[in-house]
């Protein structure tokens, strides 16, 4: 089975989506479609690229009190994605709601662990974690997995701590070689994020900020695909 590339949509509006993908000719990747552009175009972006045949991973990382999450994903469990997210510290009791507010559809539902922003002296100095990173991962990981939840969102250094726990790893903080690393912290390559076993892996800028989005995209799919 093909491991997939999930591009990061983090476009300002629909008609700049669109100019994008209009240079994939009959290709239909996976798309990431986060806060900027669904903050702006709404639910109806969605359907539109649902009826088109994209697979959509809606990131809008959910957290708050359990029953706001759990309704707002009633309301977003309409749209048929195929992966959405919330955040693992929300806590347990956010998770098993969000859980079941999806119950009946074919969404999978995957926590946030720790931002690829952020790195060890980050969160113990600005968060107060005082924990090892990848044990604050490994901690969110399993609170998902008694929850339920399908997989989590982690950088690929923490992919092995997820396949352990058979959990799916979506990871973002992929760059293609030689793309500069912008806000992240915690980057890897397609080829090393699929020696260390993510499931998926998101690619934004190296993609959309390419000269040739196609050539990029193909690119980083072989890389995924092919670990030698």
């Amino acid at each position: 089975m093909k491991k997939e590339v999930i591009i990061a949509c983090d476009f300002k509006n629909e008609e700049e989506l669109f100019n994008f993908l209009k240079l994939f000719d009959d290709e239909r990747p996976f798309l990431k479609i986060g806060m900027e552009i669904f903050y702006k175009e709404g639910p109806n972006l969605v359907r539109k690229l649902k009826k088109l045949g994209y697979k959509i991973f809606l990131d809008l990382k959910l957290c708050d009190i359990p029953n706001t999450v759990s309704h707002a994903l009633l309301n977003l469990k309409e749209l048929d994605v195929d992966i959405v997210n919330v955040h693992a510290f929300g806590g347990f009791k956010m998770l098993t709601e969000a859980k079941k507010a999806l119950e009946g559809s074919n969404t999978k539902l995957i926590a946030v662990t720790i931002l690829t922003s952020l790195d060890e002296e980050a969160i113990h100095n600005e968060l107060k974690i005082q924990k090892p990173l990848k044990e604050v991962v490994y901690d969110y990981a399993k609170m998902a997995k008694e929850a339920g939840l399908d997989g989590i969102v982690c950088s690929p250094y923490e992919a092995p701590l997820a396949k352990e726990l058979g959990l799916m790893s979506i990871t973002p903080g992929i760059r293609l070689s030689g793309d500069e690393k912008g806000d992240q912290k915690r980057v890897t390559t397609p080829k090393d994020a699929s020696k260390l076993g993510s499931t998926y892996i998101v690619v934004g800028r190296s993609i959309t900020r390419a000269l040739d989005p196609k050539k990029a995209y193909l690119r980083a799919m072989e890389e995924f695909n092919n670990e030698c």
